[in-house]
């Protein structure tokens, strides 16, 4: 079994924001799969499912992204999975040109404050993720405000394009194929 977590932050006022991406890809993975999101437990909306034959819990932690953590630890002591392995983490990263997806095996939080509080709620930082790329900030903007903010137009059209090589990508991983998860997907996006 896999636990599939997507980041971002719960309210209407956040939907669509950079910071949410994680959210949104767990939406397109549910619509494809047919999965519900139901189920309200463990400080997350969770569907139960099926992807590429592997069952699979999708969750979107509402605990605000600073303390998905909380949701995470709570997801993985219940199902009792083996986080090294079978724990995916998707998340926006500011270091990446808008639908940039980097696929990583375990890493640092990179100052990524959802990551952050993951890894301290783990006690380590192995486990898999995706980072989904949402462009890097202008000078003059503030880190939270530009986060925070919305996709233009143009760019909504690249992100979306990010998600669903991000669900191919998802595919691969629930079968043991991180390798060539990050080998068809950790390139520029033209």
């Amino acid at each position: 079994m896999y636990i599939i977590v997507g980041l971002g932050n719960p309210t209407s006022q956040y939907e669509g924001t950079r910071h949410n991406v994680g959210f949104d890809v767990i939406d397109v993975i549910a619509k494809k799969y047919n999965i519900s999101m139901d189920i309200r437990k463990h400080k997350a909306f969770c569907g139960k499912g099926i992807i590429a034959g592997q069952k699979v819990i999708l969750a979107k932690p509402q605990t605000y992204m600073n303390l998905s953590g909380e949701s995470v630890r709570s997801l993985v002591d219940y199902f009792k999975v083996d986080e090294e392995q079978e724990l995916i983490v998707i998340y926006d990263d500011i270091s990446l040109d808008v639908g940039q997806l980097r696929i990583r095996k375990k890493g640092s939080a990179g100052g990524h404050n959802g990551i952050k509080n993951i890894i301290a709620h783990l006690g380590h930082s192995v486990f898999p993720r995706i980072k989904v790329g949402v462009g890097e900030k202008p000078k003059q903007y503030d880190l939270a405000d530009y986060v925070l903010g919305h996709f233009s137009k143009e760019e909504r059209k690249i992100v979306e394009e990010g998600y669903c090589k991000t669900v191919n990508a998802i595919e691969l991983m629930v079968n043991g194929e991180i390798e060539t998860a990050m080998n068809d997907y950790n390139k520029k996006v033209k």
